[in-house]
């Protein structure tokens, strides 16, 4: 089965800001959604301007993964859109969170915190550390890989203990941040990566890229095993007293 991906974009800083337009000329969705072409997955892309953001139910029940990347506009998601995105994740729909992704309704939902960090403008130097080289998020991938400028993210970052961190970043300010997270939520796996700020053209790199594929490949729904939920008869007898 070919696996369904939807990029999300809200698709804001594209529209607004020349330079961002330049990087990204057909939208960070469109370069996201150009870097999976070609690794044998369907992909969609829809952004926050399109109806009901371009993720009714029918679109988030053909979708195996979703790939979310958002700033500047998380709180003009509807309650009823991220509510519905959670829904599936909890179903077993994959869940990629990319950049201030952290930051959106269905991330910060599914994590039951601020998700807050300490950041900084400017343009450093990052430094993405593989701290666990067997996860399959870091095939292909050096021990390191370096970032040549981007917006600063610091700790303490306000998650739950993750199941596994896969990638720690240090920052030519003297910052780290774990930078690749990962968890389950119900049947589905979710998957926190920190770069990818609008100003600079990180998407573009062939490490990252590497990443975002990657962890399609580790999110996409395993089929697992039949339960049942709600009132159920006995297995056995149970003698009635």
């Amino acid at each position: 089965m070919t696996t369904q991906v939807t990029v999300w974009n809200e698709h804001v800083h594209e529209q607004e800001d020349e330079a961002v337009a330049e990087i990204y000329p057909e939208g960070i969705h469109g370069a996201l959604a150009d870097g999976l072409a070609d690794d044998g997955v369907a992909v969609r892309t829809a952004t926050l301007h399109d109806p009901e953001h371009g993720l009714d139910r029918s679109t988030l029940a053909e979708t195996d993964v979703l790939v979310w990347w958002s700033h500047c506009a998380n709180d003009d998601v509807s309650d009823a859109v991220a509510d519905r995105v959670v829904e599936r994740v909890q179903n077993g729909m994959g869940f990629i969170a990319l950049h201030s992704g952290k930051n959106s309704k269905p991330f910060k939902q599914l994590m039951g915190t601020s998700c807050g960090i300490k950041y900084r403008h400017g343009g450093e130097l990052e430094r993405v550390w593989v701290v666990d080289p067997g996860h399959p998020i870091t095939d292909g991938l050096d021990e390191y890989f370096e970032i040549p400028a981007t917006e600063m993210y610091g700790e303490p970052y306000d998650v739950p203990e993750p199941d596994r961190t896969v990638f720690t970043s240090w920052f030519e300010g003297g910052e780290v941040f774990r930078s690749g997270v990962c968890y389950r939520r119900g049947r589905g796996r979710i998957f926190a990566f920190r770069p990818g700020h609008e100003a600079y053209p990180i998407f573009h790199q062939p490490e990252v890229k590497r990443v975002v594929s990657n962890a399609v490949a580790w999110a996409t729904p395993t089929e697992g095993a039949t339960t049942r939920e709600g009132s159920v008869d006995p297995i056995e007898s149970i003698e009635e007293t």
